[in-house]
């Protein structure tokens, strides 16, 4: 049941994907489906890594945080999906929805981190390969992911803290599938103006604009590198051993440019949760396929882990 206009709220009611009853089979089932896919895809790439001697690597060991990254994305985004379909109750309550928005918003940064160390892994490779296993060591590597874990759940922090503090609502119905934070920023009759301000510059500025700035200037000086290499089958095998990466950077970026960076006129279309499922759902499916497709070590891995089962 909604509550009243401006009051506080001791729950929320999730809208869902869509709130036609004719689509919620089907939308359960695609998404049971997109799941199962998902999570025994990042599962298969994580275990090859963590089995696998000959995936013992700095690039691989950037790769299975970010398979185990989107296996809890995909897993805290949209497992309220198909539970709510067969409870049939679509109620959150508060400590569960600021709990789920704060873990969703901290692996997603830790993803736009991880793949700004991905970059600086892929340059290293390329730019100054005779040293590259010196400079990409255990020790490096170790600290990298501590760091992108670390930031990506203290940066969220600020966010919560100010949501919490709302006072009141105009509605207690989230036009979303999951707890984000713009649809509770935009149901807030409190003032807003200090966590728009802490997005603004920590959120766009921190966790987006600087990782991304980072990604494209490694990706710079890996295709500068990459044009002063005379022959045409070293330049083919120097983009490849990046290429896997930068489609995973693009895919990425695109999503959540359209997710967060959209003109606001689009809002009130469904944008919103259209960006959210793709990038909850289908970027985490994909980077299975794009790592084990253009990867030819990870194929091998995978023919060998076939072969012992």
């Amino acid at each position: 049941m909604e509550l009243a206009n401006q009051t506080m709220v001791p729950f929320y009611i999730l809208k869902g994907i869509s709130d036609v009853p004719e689509l919620q089979t089907m939308i359960f089932l695609l998404v049971l489906l997109i799941y199962l896919i998902t999570l025994g895809g990042n599962m298969t790439i994580f275990l090859l890594i963590c089995l696998d001697n000959q995936l013992h690597k700095p690039m691989y060991f950037f790769l299975g945080n970010l398979s185990l990254l989107d296996m809890c994305c995909t897993t805290l985004t949209l497992h309220k999906v198909p539970l709510n379909y067969i409870s049939g109750d679509n109620s959150v309550s508060l400590p569960a929805c600021m709990t789920q928005m704060y873990l969703i918003s901290s692996i997603m940064t830790d993803e736009l981190l991880l793949i700004t160390s991905m970059s600086f892994d892929r340059y290293v490779a390329i730019c100054n390969p005779l040293h590259y296993h010196m400079i990409m060591n255990r020790r490096l590597c170790g600290l990298l992911a501590t760091i992108c874990w670390v930031l990506g759940f203290i940066e969220i922090i600020p966010h919560i803290i100010l949501v919490l503090r709302f006072t009141c609502y105009t509605t207690n119905v989230i036009n979303h599938f999951y707890c984000d934070l713009v649809p509770l920023i935009k149901m807030s009759c409190s003032d807003t103006t200090a966590i728009e301000l802490v997005i603004l510059f920590e959120g766009t500025l921190l966790a987006f604009f600087i990782p991304l700035s980072l990604t494209i200037i490694s990706y710079i000086l890996i295709i500068a590198a990459i044009l002063r290499i005379h022959s045409s089958t070293g330049r083919r095998k120097a983009f490849y051993t990046c290429s896997s990466h930068l489609t995973v950077v693009i895919l990425l970026y695109t999503t959540l440019t359209c997710q967060y960076l959209r003109p606001t006129s689009m809002d009130s279309l469904g944008y919103n949760k259209l960006f959210s499922l793709f990038n909850a759902a289908a970027v985490p499916m994909l980077n299975p396929l794009i790592y084990s497709l253009k990867n030819k070590d990870v194929k091998a891995a995978l023919k060998r882990g076939l072969k012992l089962l």
